[in-house]
């Protein structure tokens, strides 16, 4: 694989990251189409489920310039007739010669797009990227995999006179999330409206329901991504959280405790550090659930 191929998947990974908070229950997917030399000369990503893929937008832009030439995708080319036609066939038809693919489409009917385009004589390489691919797809794909939406819960780790920006992370952060539970639990829509009409609903939720419950129903509604506020670390959405994002509240530079056994944590049990930053007066870490 040419420099210019993974440039051009790393693009798409970008391009992909703009139909977060949007595409779901669909997965948020990106293309980018280089023509016979291998320029950029088209790209799109999935905005919503009922209107275009992600190839279709790029093949558009691309237009007679696609022939010949390649195209680079973040997730396999679907393969079955919905509220759209099947990728593969618009881009059997726009007559590229070769696909790239970062990751395989576990959804994926029949034997499949990647397969489709082979046998209608398309070079197809797969695996290009994946893990850089999955920044963006991760959590689509792991709602499939347990049969509930992806958790991320946004907390003050220990207590502390001066509050943590949580409000604020949530305010950064829910653009790419399908819903934000609020700590009173109200839920609402992380891009009001931008799901689409009757494409996507926010449910209401039982009082006193318990996590696994909440996160069926909120799975049943369409959501895929589910970005929590500032819950007590005994919620029942706390609880289940797939990733946390914890402040630690400021230390004097040499701390002294006269109970160790109330230490405060940084992080809860059963979470892997993947990422510390200062912000502020603050630590802000991030932990991804063990698997």
């Amino acid at each position: 694989m040419k420099a210019y191929e993974r440039a051009a998947m790393r693009r798409a990974i970008a391009v992909s990251a703009q139909g977060l908070g949007s595409a779901s229950p669909n997965p948020p997917v990106g293309c980018v189409v280089l023509d016979r030399d291998g320029r950029v000369v088209g790209e799109g990503y999935h905005v919503r489920k009922g209107e275009s893929h992600a190839e279709v937008n790029a093949l558009k832009a691309a237009g007679e310039r696609a022939a010949g030439g390649t195209a680079v995708v973040t997730l396999e080319p679907c393969n079955h007739y919905g509220r759209t036609p099947p990728c593969r066939e618009a881009l059997i038809d726009a007559g590229v010669a070769r696909v790239l693919i970062a990751v395989m489409d576990p959804t994926s009917r029949g034997e499949g797009g990647a397969a489709r385009l082979r046998a209608a004589g398309v070079d197809v390489e797969q695996g290009v990227l994946a893990d850089e691919a999955l920044l963006v797809l991760g959590p689509w794909l792991a709602s499939l995999t347990r049969g509930r939406p992806f958790v991320t819960w946004v907390c003050q780790a220990g207590e502390g006179e001066r509050q943590a920006p949580v409000s604020d992370e949530v305010r950064r952060l829910r653009q790419s999330y399908d819903v934000v539970v609020r700590a009173s639990g109200e839920v609402e829509e992380g891009n009001p409206g931008r799901h689409g009409d009757g494409v996507f609903r926010v449910p209401r939720l039982s009082s006193g329901a318990g996590g696994d419950e909440v996160l069926k129903v909120l799975d049943g509604a369409g959501v895929r991504s589910v970005l929590v506020e500032g819950a007590a670390a005994g919620s029942p959405l706390a609880a289940l959280a797939d990733q946390v994002i914890c402040y630690l509240p400021p230390t004097p530079a040499g701390a002294s405790y006269a109970h160790p056994s109330r230490t405060p944590v940084a992080l809860p049990t059963g979470y892997r550090l993947t990422d510390v930053s200062r912000h502020a007066e603050f630590v802000r870490l991030v932990g991804r659930r063990d698997s």
